[in-house]
């Protein structure tokens, strides 16, 4: 576990596609918390940017005055990267705390700091590389996963989640490491995206009516949520 699972091509072994079917979903999340908070940012980075699909959906979307980095430490997701070079688009095979030089507008973090062995001090040396950063972090805690256990060791053993968080959790996390708390919102992926088993599929009803009903006790009863955070 660790970054050896990364750059060792283990983990393009488990996910092929790196989620790059994910990412038009994720970047309108991105959008729609840009948006939201009326930011102009004129650069972007992403750390962790695995394909790089994300950074070049938001170049497709975002005014022509916006410049994007990606910043991978995958050699494997670099090479796919490479595709998506554009003028205003590039890649670093680098880690981006080690960049002294770098500084941007928006940082994106986006289902990152979970697979961080050393989680707090990745964000509290993150903080100095812009102005806002960007959290999208995974829900995995909820009552659903605690009695079942199995969906935490997937997510363990697949994708590399070594931490897991509520939102509380979450926040208090980002609080702990000196950030501020701008703004926050749940997204469904278990709910907007293709049911990626039977089970998932079984479950949207009640995960997307609960949802409705009361976001907060839908996301401690059920798995399948995220939380996006916007922070100074």
């Amino acid at each position: 576990m660790g970054e050896e699972m990364y750059t060792s091509g283990k983990y393009l072994e488990k996910n092929p596609t790196w989620d790059i079917e994910d990412s038009p979903w994720k970047a309108k999340q991105i959008l729609k918390s840009i948006g939201n908070n009326r930011l102009k940012p004129h650069s972007i980075c992403e750390v962790g940017c695995g394909a790089g699909e994300i950074l070049n959906q938001l170049y497709l979307q975002m005014p022509t005055d916006v410049s994007f980095v990606g910043y991978e430490i995958s050699p494997q997701a670099f090479e796919l990267c490479q595709q998506r070079n554009r003028d205003r688009l590039c890649f670093r095979l680098k880690n981006l705390l080690e960049d002294a030089n770098a500084y941007f507008d928006l940082v994106l973090a986006i289902d990152v700091f979970e697979h961080v062995e050393g989680y707090m001090d990745f964000l509290r040396k993150l903080r100095s590389k812009g102005l806002y950063k960007m959290f999208h972090i995974p829900l995995d805690l909820s009552v659903q996963t605690v009695l079942r256990s199995s969906p935490i060791l997937h997510c363990r053993q697949k994708v590399g989640h070594i931490h897991y968080f509520t939102k509380e959790t979450a926040i208090a996390t980002l609080k702990d490491t000196g950030y501020e708390i701008v703004d926050f919102f749940y997204t469904a992926s278990s709910i907007d995206l293709s049911a990626k088993s039977l089970n998932t599929l079984l479950a949207r009803l009640p995960r997307k009516m609960m949802f409705k009903l009361n976001k907060d006790m839908a996301v401690r009863l059920l798995s399948g949520y995220s939380l996006m955070v916007l922070a100074k």
